[in-house]
């Protein structure tokens, strides 16, 4: 017999993944390709490297935005969140201090390996004090026509709610394993990738870890549904457990040692051998480097920009009675996809249209950043649209992300340093993380209050984004003529 209700309820399972598979083979297919040389052997023996390493990142994402879910579902409170994030944030920048260095010493494979099983083992004890609270299972109040709860709610074997400084406590130390994954990506793929092919595989990167986005926002909550709040936890911690033995089995530091040929990747460490120098040594080389520190204030900026996007808007149109909207129902696919075409659109234009340089990238994107936050305040008259702005500023401060993260922290730290310069300009980042956790906790309205349904109470949202566009759009426009000089060029 036909069930109208259930094929719609599989129809609205079905459309998104499309969506994103479309999206993917799209971007994929018209990938440019760029010719350093490379056999067909040396390309073969790359995607088995980066490919794991790149899910498990992905996975790693999963992990971390996970948090969001229990403020969303009303186990911890907006301020509560706010808090617990920015230690985490503050926690994350820091342990760059230390961790960049270390990879830069022990490579990109132990420390990619070291973020998995701690991450695995700090996403696993957050679910244990959750569950063992009382906030044990969902139970389900009535259906829509779709098939789909309309209202959820948690069945407690007692009163106690999860202790906001354990979950403060468990979700640092995740942080500070999560550290690792930054880091050890990039430190891998500086010696596997050619400085002109960088750009495009940034965007390839992308892709995956935009995996994680849609993983954590859509995927998770699901698990939790089906199964118990928990698992909103345990979930990302069994699959980090598996990708840790993807990559201790397939993961390698550089096609030496996997088997194929080294080359000159030609960065800024192009011509040098030998073990990176001493921590301090290369943390003072990059504080002094003009370009370096100046990307690394750009970070700050796009990482307040980037966390006020992704982990803001499911509150505000849950507040402004917008839960039944495509954008709020996939909020993770329209991340993840918007993540996918900003950073191929970043690598692409990049590598192609501004000869491998970042900065001009960076320009461009933060006037589209500058132009959404702006064009927030009038529409939230209209609030329906918000969600097409936002879907855009998610895509063009992914893309931001990408280029300067994970790209421009290999040119200019080089090969041998890519670690190091990771961390201090990843490490801005979640600078800029801890700022906006900070801020929009005290000055939004708190999820389910009366005032969230107010979209006067809003305008602090698109308000103090405004500022941090326009400083980092001037600080990128600064160094928009930097370029990487390689050592063995400037000897010649």
């Amino acid at each position: 017999m036909y069930d109208g209700r259930r094929m719609d309820k599989l129809t609205q399972e079905v459309i998104p993944i499309l969506i994103l598979c479309t999206v993917v083979a799209l971007v994929v297919r018209r990938l440019p390709k760029i010719d350093v040389g490379h056999s067909a052997a040396f390309r073969r023996r790359r995607v088995l490297n980066w490919l794991p390493l790149g899910l498990t990142y992905a996975f790693l994402y999963m992990a971390r935005y996970n948090i969001v879910e229990l403020m969303n579902n009303g186990v911890i409170s907006g301020k509560e969140f706010g808090d617990i994030d920015a230690v985490g944030s503050v926690v994350y920048g820091l342990a760059f201090l230390f961790n960049g260095p270390l990879a830069d010493r022990l490579g990109g494979r132990f420390t990619i390996l070291l973020a998995a099983a701690g991450a695995a083992v700090c996403n696993a004890a957050i679910g244990f004090h959750i569950g063992g609270t009382g906030y044990f299972h969902y139970t389900s109040i009535g259906f829509d026509a779709h098939g789909w709860p309309q209202a959820m709610q948690f069945v407690a074997f007692d009163n106690a709610p999860p202790s906001t400084g354990i979950l403060t406590l468990l979700f640092a130390l995740n942080m500070y394993f999560q550290s690792f994954g930054a880091v050890a990506i990039v430190k891998v793929n500086a010696a596997w990738f050619h400085l002109r092919e960088r750009g495009t595989f940034g965007g390839i990167f992308g892709i995956l870890i935009s995996l994680g986005l849609y993983l954590a926002f859509d995927w998770a909550p699901k698990i939790a549904s089906l199964t118990s709040l928990p698992w909103l936890f345990y979930a990302p911690a069994a699959i980090l457990a598996v990708f840790f033995g993807l990559s201790y089995l397939l993961v390698r530091d550089t096609p030496g040692q996997a088997g194929v040929t080294d080359f000159d990747v030609q960065d800024a460490s192009s011509g040098e051998t030998g073990p990176p120098d001493k921590a301090l040594v290369i943390i003072k080389r990059m504080i002094t480097n003009k370009v370096i520190l100046t990307i690394a204030f750009i970070s700050l900026c796009s990482g307040f920009l980037r966390q006020g996007i992704l982990k803001w808007y499911k509150t505000f149109a849950s507040g402004v009675d917008l839960t039944d909207t495509f954008v709020y129902q996939h909020w993770g696919m329209v991340s993840c996809a918007a993540g996918i075409m900003g950073g191929m659109f970043a690598g692409i234009i990049s590598d192609h249209l501004f000869n491998s340089r970042r900065p001009p990238v960076a320009v461009f994107l933060f006037t589209v950043l500058l132009v959404g936050a702006i064009a927030i305040i009038p529409l939230l008259s209209v609030p329906v649209a918000i969600g097409f702005v936002i879907a855009v500023m998610a895509m063009a401060v992914i893309g931001v992300h990408g280029m300067l993260s994970g790209v421009a922290s290999q040119d200019f730290g080089g090969r041998r340093n890519a670690g190091t310069a990771t961390g201090l300009i990843d490490g801005f980042v979640y600078f800029g993380t801890a700022l906006q956790g900070v801020v929009y906790a005290r000055v939004l309205p708190e999820r389910g209050s009366p005032e969230a349904a107010d979209t006067a109470s809003w305008y602090a949202w698109p308000i103090a984004m405004i500022p941090m566009a326009v400083i980092g759009l001037i600080l990128a426009i600064t160094v928009i003529k930097a370029v990487v000089a390689p050592k063995s060029a400037a000897k010649q």
